[in-house]
């Protein structure tokens, strides 16, 4: 049973990206929480959101691609 590596590279490549999106998600949450009275604070917030979710879909995505690298026989 061998590693395939271009499906390892492409999982570390997906939790690399979704790294950044996992800090700074939060960040940009708490920064609208803090500014309510701005106009633009439901835009705000939604974005935050957005990344939080999106860090985690990548997460689980650069995970499932480095254990199928792994664990799957090809």
């Amino acid at each position: 049973m061998a590693t395939n590596k271009e499906i390892l590279n492409k999982g570390i490549v997906f939790m690399a990206c979704s790294l950044p999106l996992m800090f700074v998600g939060p960040a940009v949450i708490h920064f609208a929480f803090i500014n309510k009275q701005q106009p633009l604070f439901w835009l705000i917030l939604s974005i935050g959101i957005t990344m939080c979710f999106g860090g985690a879909l990548l997460a689980f995505r650069g995970l499932l691609k480095i254990t199928n690298s792994l664990f799957k026989s090809s």
